[in-house]
């Protein structure tokens, strides 16, 4: 059956339209790219968009020399890795219990779980928790706080409950106890749900600027994406240049190739280029993991 005109039509029209869509989702990050690698005082002029017009690595040479940056890099690279790995494996196992109908008060556990993502503590009792515990200025404020999250976990159950239930049967018949049924069991078989959560949690985890800005006093423990944010509410020339040793910052006020702008935009880069680096190698598994959201009781 051949298209028609209305057909074809159509089909220029959802191409235009996604091709456009396309461009405005890209535009901003490839333009902060370009203004990352051009000369700050050419960038002030304007008309820089998809290609430096005068390229240097000024920019990036003053982002890698201060090492507050460095320090919160560091701290972000180990609180994604930490707090995803902390937070997949706590939500997997209590998920695996949820998924259980024998268990005892199950749906009340439910009911407290699903009362979390409605309703919360507020601001100040959460603060107080915080302190009350003991985290205050630590790096496992970070970790510990989300360890569950109650949206992972009933996508979590609701693929267990999807497993064919004569896995785990033929498990114990073997010898297996709870533990060993879902670590040599249940979670081999849950890849795909296991890679999209935790890309999901590392994100989360990787862009999150406010709990450092309430929690943590030492500037020095902050993560990338609060130093970040703090550059660009501040006056980042006089901020950088505070880290230099004296020729460098000779040498800067001499060539005058850096402004507020591309000084931030360089730093933006650095913050959000590796987890966007993590987005390929797992992307074959987010049809598969995300279908688990099709949740049943």
């Amino acid at each position: 059956m051949k298209d028609t005109l209305g057909d074809r039509i159509m089909m220029v029209f959802i191409y235009t339209f996604l091709i456009l869509l396309a461009v405005s989702t890209l535009y901003p990050f490839l333009n902060a790219l370009t203004v990352s690698f051009n000369q700050g005082l050419d960038t002030s002029k304007g008309g820089v968009t998809l290609w430096p017009r005068v390229f240097t690595l000024e920019n990036y040479k003053i982002v890698f020399k201060d090492d507050r940056l460095m320090s919160g890099f560091l701290i972000s690279v180990l609180r994604t890795v930490i707090g995803t790995a902390s937070a997949i494996l706590c939500t997997a196992i209590f998920s695996y219990g949820m998924s259980k109908k024998e268990l005892m008060g199950r749906k009340y556990y439910m009911v407290m779980c699903i009362i979390t993502m409605y309703f919360g503590g507020g601001l100040i009792p959460t603060f107080m928790l915080i302190r009350n515990i003991g985290l205050m200025n630590s790096f496992w404020v970070f970790i510990i706080p989300s360890l569950i999250g109650v949206w992972n976990m009933i996508i979590f159950r609701t693929f267990f409950q999807g497993l064919p239930s004569g896995l785990e049967e033929s498990a114990k018949i073997d010898g297996c106890g709870n533990w060993g049924t879902l670590f040599r069991i249940v979670l081999p078989l849950s890849g795909p749900v296991i890679a999209t959560l935790a890309l999901f949690t590392a994100v989360s985890h990787w862009n999150e600027w406010f709990l450092a800005g309430i929690y943590i006093s030492d500037q020095n423990k902050y993560p990338i994406q609060t130093i970040l944010r703090q550059i660009l509410l501040s006056n980042i020339v006089s901020e950088q240049a505070g880290s230099l040793d004296a020729s460098s910052l000779a040498h800067l006020q001499r060539a005058k190739t850096i402004t507020s702008k591309s000084l931030s935009m360089a730093t933006m880069i650095v913050a959000t280029l590796p987890i966007i680096c993590v987005y390929p190698f797992v992307q074959k598994y987010f049809v598969k993991g995300v279908l688990v959201g099709s949740l049943k009781e």
